[in-house]
């Protein structure tokens, strides 16, 4: 594989951007009237506006060449076709058949269980180890198997379909369940254990928890697993942790953990929302797909963001990148996205093992409008960072809520933009002065449903895939992850036994340290 600044795109782009480095957004819409309406793509119902890039058409047709050369519409075919492309798994990335039109039989099973077990919780008909029905479902899970159905579970409350109670738990940290118990009822209360391996320590450990907290409060039922649903990929495990069979829904070594939760992994989304609205999540997914796979490179919405990416992480050295969703729903969207992003593309090898000759993944950040106004606005619009920012604004507001302030917010959102965009000279008033040129995405939603959520969240999903591409990283694998959580398996008995493994000086100190403040006076 040629090496990404080696090619003849790369070496036009760095031309290029030497000659447009100094332009100005203002003077590009002075020059172009009609940017503003050029510059947009609609797909899945989503309409994006990237005219307040620092691009021009020159700028758009170079990146569309790289994409080109680096084989991006090869790679797409390639994983919609189940090709192992997570090369150093040896595994396919067939998230995008989790929401195919006609899924593998697996996952149309899959989803025909989980309609039986919504629509029963749902009648009142799924019960728990006292015999009740549930009424509040508690989702174990970390990562993968927490953000994205944590996040779209909030995103989707409007559609809230008020028979099952949703909640999140990740932390190991003792403190995360304890809240979440501390005011349910543990005769309706019921459990998913969610581990692809059903080896996580966190979650596990949380699990075992939650059933000493069943085992005390109900005095040790007969049936106490009836409270537990455990999804994985691991069924043996978890049937030997006690999971009934039939409370066990499968997940594929070919889903990501942060690609999951359009399976089993999102059974809290369709327990909160209905499975309707999650057949609508599935289809704004799917209808995104399609464009990704069919739209012209130069009018594809995924593409475009994608190699806006690239170009300002590569060619201006920007470090971050905000996703600022108006929408209070959506606030859980940037923590969601850092780890689509920063776990899928923060690489420093490409495909072949070798050290990469370019930066990759940004730092993702950010919250939800207005309240970001009120907190980290000023660093963009008067600091010395390049923060390119998503802004994700909903056209219409959710049924019932207030239409005026909707519009309010729709008002902030567009300020926002155009503020870090053109900004304003104050030469009279240098602490005053707004330098703009902060480049930025306006992604318009509809309106915050299931369906505008599933594409919306497609779409940075195929983003980040097309700059896994481009860079030459494999955008499958984590695992950076590993090495601390084999660590922090030796340095446990330690903490408890007081024994020193063989370790670095300041870790022994702090070991040594912490085991004094724990000990009892």
């Amino acid at each position: 594989m040629t090496r990404l600044t080696d090619t003849v795109a790369w070496r036009e782009l760095r031309d290029h951007h030497a000659r447009l480095t100094a332009a100005h957004l203002r003077e590009l819409f002075a020059a172009d009237p009609e940017r503003g309406r050029r510059l947009a793509v609609e797909a899945a119902g989503i309409y994006a506006d990237y005219s307040k890039h620092r691009v021009t058409d020159e700028t758009l047709r170079l990146l569309a060449a790289l994409a080109r050369e680096r084989q991006v519409e090869r790679w797409r075919d390639r994983m919609f076709a189940g090709e192992r492309i997570n090369t150093s798994e040896d595994r396919a990335a067939r998230h995008v058949a989790l929401r195919a039109a006609t899924p593998p039989r697996e996952v149309s099973d899959t989803l025909a269980r989980m309609q039986d077990l919504v629509d029963r919780a749902h009648r009142g008909e799924l019960r728990g180890a006292a015999g009740e029905p549930v009424r509040t479902v508690v989702n174990l899970g970390i990562g993968g198997s927490d953000l994205g159905p944590r996040m779209a579970a909030r995103a989707l409350r409007a559609f809230d379909a008020q028979r099952v109670r949703t909640r999140f738990v990740a932390n190991v940290d003792p403190a995360d369940l304890d809240a979440t118990l501390a005011d349910l009822d543990p005769r309706t209360t019921c459990f998913v254990v969610t581990s692809k391996t059903f080896t996580t320590a966190e979650t596990l450990d949380n699990a075992r928890r939650a059933r000493a907290w069943l085992e005390r409060t109900l005095g040790r039922p007969p049936d106490l697993m009836a409270s537990f649903i455990a999804v994985t990929a691991s069924p043996a495990a978890a049937r030997a942790w006690g999971v009934a069979e039939d409370r066990i829904f499968p997940l594929w070594d070919w889903v990501g953990g942060r690609y999951s939760l359009w399976s089993a992994v999102g059974l809290p989304i369709a327990l909160a929302a209905g499975m309707h609205a999650f057949e609508r999540l599935l289809g704004g997914a799917r209808a995104m797909d399609e464009h990704f796979r069919t739209a012209p490179l130069e009018s594809n919405l995924p593409v475009i963001l994608g190699l806006l990416g690239i170009w300002y992480r590569d060619f201006f050295g920007a470090q971050t990148h905000a996703v600022l969703p108006y929408a209070e729903d959506l606030r859980d969207l940037p923590a969601y996205l850092q780890q689509l992003e920063m776990e899928s593309n923060g690489k420093r090898v490409d495909r072949d093992g070798r050290p990469l000759d370019c930066a990759t993944a940004p730092v993702i950040w950010g919250a939800a409008g207005t309240g970001g106004q009120h907190a980290f606005h000023q660093l963009l619009h008067q600091g010395t960072l390049l923060a390119p920012c998503d802004f994700i604004v909903p056209a219409r507001s959710a049924p019932g809520a207030d239409a005026e302030a909707h519009r309010l917010l729709v008002a902030n959102a567009l300020a926002q933009s155009a503020a870090l965009a053109f900004g304003e000279d104050r030469p009279e008033a240098p602490h005053r002065h707004q330098p703009g040129n902060q480049p930025s995405t306006t992604i318009v939603l509809p309106r915050l449903d299931p369906h505008s959520l599933g594409a919306l969240l497609a779409l940075y999903e195929h983003k980040v895939f097309v700059q896994g591409v481009i860079w030459g990283v494999n955008s499958f694998d984590q695992w950076g992850v590993e090495l601390g959580k084999t660590m922090a398996k030796m340095l446990a008995p330690a903490l408890e036994r007081g024994a020193d493994p063989a370790i670095d000086g300041s870790t022994r100190a702090l070991l040594a340290r912490i085991r004094a403040a724990g000990d009892p006076d």
